[in-house]
């Protein structure tokens, strides 16, 4: 398409055409037509040039913290036997990043490259895809600008906030790694975890003959294994309990789950997502805080159906933690119920709202649906955490283990 400037430059071409007719000047003549020509010669050009370009986008980090500054890099191949004139990039960017970016790079030399950048900054958790970008490219005069496209789209992940909480002693699910892992004795000699080929100094009683039959080397039976402890963790999701996504409460439950998680994965644990809607999944440290990332509410209301889904995954010795908010008598004793099967439960519940900001009554009301809660739980065997939205679990978690190494004194 022509730009202002190949606007005027045509109009003028056309303007002095018709002056040349009229004073009947054959070089006033031909410099109108080489006026009206020059535009379409210059959009010939950059059409001609516009196949030539190359364009790649690389990001600073692929999964950042909420606030983290993202730098992203864009570099400009010009890949034709001639120079380009100015170019016009933008990158478009989600608008809960911000406004597009737009850059102006100089003309850039035939068979060489360009970079430019631009810095982009997350507040919220989420999953975002940078791109397209669109290139206007014009010819050395500026009389006509083409638009490029190119569709190369670039995924940047938001994970939740992760408290640092701290395992030890007090923790309700045991210390560090050293209780985190158990061993297994099998119960008789004929039943062996695994066999492992002989070493200098194993004992000659442990020689599993029937293998050494088969495969002509001494192997040597594993009469004892070690597994890790395994622990679950469930997020309620449902929008009547912690509300919609980029709510307080809602992402101060998603924060609260990720950094559990973590300090689950950091202390040697085998976990286990799951939430109201989500079937139970194993996960690795990375792979729940970018499940967390996109995670979001649904509309379903009934915590029970969650909750069964984690009878395929309960043990005696697996560790649960829900994440949810304080719940009513109907879904406590659903609650209440799904941790019979398992063994150390910690209940983490939010406040939907900060009690600070209700009416007395309705502060009165929640708090004691709260209260009411922690006591039932804790009858049960569950360790309780209240947190409300603007707070922090770092400092709960850090009240809990200071009570509990003073009642251990």
């Amino acid at each position: 398409m022509p730009s202002g400037r190949g606007v005027l430059v045509f109009a003028a071409g056309i303007a002095l055409w018709a002056a040349a007719r009229v004073a009947g000047s054959p070089a006033l003549h031909m410099v109108a037509v080489g006026l009206v020509v020059l535009p379409f010669a210059s959009a010939l050009f950059a059409r001609w040039s516009r196949q030539r370009l190359r364009v790649r986008r690389r990001l600073s980090d692929q999964r950042v913290a909420p606030g983290m500054r993202v730098v992203v890099e864009l570099e400009i191949e010009n890949e034709a036997p001639a120079p380009t004139s100015f170019l016009l990039l933008e990158d478009r960017v989600p608008p809960s990043l911000g406004r597009p970016a737009r850059l102006v790079l100089a003309g850039i030399p035939a068979r060489a490259r360009q970079r430019a950048s631009y810095t982009l900054t997350a507040q919220a958790r989420g999953r975002y895809t940078l791109g397209p970008l669109v290139v206007d490219i014009s010819d050395p005069f500026a009389l006509t600008r083409m638009r490029m496209e190119f569709d190369q789209r670039d995924d940047l992940v938001v994970v939740p906030e992760v408290e640092n909480l701290e395992a030890g002693s007090s923790s309700p699910f045991g210390q560090a790694s050293g209780l985190s892992l158990a061993r297994h004795l099998f119960r008789t000699g004929e039943e062996f975890y695994t066999m492992r080929p002989y070493q200098e100094g194993d004992d000659l009683r442990r020689i599993h003959w029937p293998s050494v039959a088969r495969s002509g080397e001494l192997m040597i039976r594993q009469d004892e294994s070690s597994r890790r402890a395994s622990a679950v963790l469930f997020l309620d999701t449902r929008e009547s309990a912690l509300g919609k996504v980029r709510t307080p409460a809602f992402e101060r439950g998603v924060s609260a789950a990720a950094s559990v998680g973590v300090l689950l994965a950091r202390s040697g644990f085998s976990t286990t997502l799951a939430t109201s809607q989500m079937a139970p999944m194993p996960v690795t440290e990375e792979r729940l805080l970018e499940t967390l990332a996109g995670i979001g509410h649904h509309t379903s209301r009934a915590l029970s159906a969650g909750l069964t889904r984690l009878r395929s995954v309960a043990a005696g010795d697996v560790t649960l933690v829900a994440v949810t908010a304080p719940p009513p008598p109907t879904e406590l004793t659903s609650l209440i119920r799904s941790g019979v099967v398992f063994g150390p439960k910690i209940a983490i519940l939010v406040y939907p709202v900060d009690p600070e900001t209700l009416p007395p009554e309705r502060q009165a009301h929640l708090e004691g649906r709260a209260t009411s809660a922690r006591l039932s739980l804790s009858r049960s065997g569950w360790e309780v955490l209240i947190v409300s939205p603007s707070g922090r679990l770092r400092d709960v978690w850090q009240r809990t283990r200071n009570r509990s190494i003073a009642l251990s004194i």
